[in-house]
């Protein structure tokens, strides 16, 4: 699916956009190539800048927000893209961490930290939320829905909580 941009600019084809859409095919396969060799991590967005004319990427985040904006309509849609990927990075998962960025308490991105974790939840795999702030002696809880960070320890590869 590719996206179709409006804009009040007419005329005549750039010799640049000319050269990217004879080059689609090429382009597409490279890209490919390179998402095959470099996977995106399993959970990240990429912001847009939609000029009328053009698209380019801006901004890479690896703590993303928006699940608490999901249309309920889109939920089983959400449900299946995360099996899908858990899936493919480890087929025999049971139990799912999630650990949201430290420096926050903005009630909008808790919203969305505990709507990730109600869609997890629905792949049917058991989510806790854990944070890796230093001075977090015990579980905190959250207003929003029914959420708790509990403090856990990182070893190398392994974390503890």
């Amino acid at each position: 699916m590719v996206p179709h941009l409006t804009t009040a600019l007419t005329g005549p084809l750039l010799e640049l956009e000319h050269q990217v859409i004879e080059a689609q095919g090429d382009i597409e396969h490279w890209l490919r190539r390179q998402w095959l060799a470099h996977p995106a991590p399993f959970y990240s967005s990429v912001d847009l800048r939609n000029a009328g004319f053009k698209v380019a990427p801006v901004d890479t985040n690896l703590f993303p927000g928006g699940f608490n904006n999901l249309n309920p309509d889109f939920l089983p849609l959400a449900v299946q893209a995360a099996q899908v990927a858990v899936e493919k990075m480890c087929s025999d998962a049971r139990r799912f961490l999630i650990i949201p960025e430290n420096h926050t308490r903005n009630l909008y991105y808790l919203q969305n930290v505990a709507a990730l974790a109600d869609v997890i939840t629905k792949t049917g795999l058991t989510v806790r939320i854990g944070s890796l702030i230093p001075d977090l002696a015990n579980p905190w809880c959250w207003t929003c829905r029914t959420a708790a960070s509990s403090p856990w320890n990182r070893c190398g590869a392994r974390a503890t909580g």
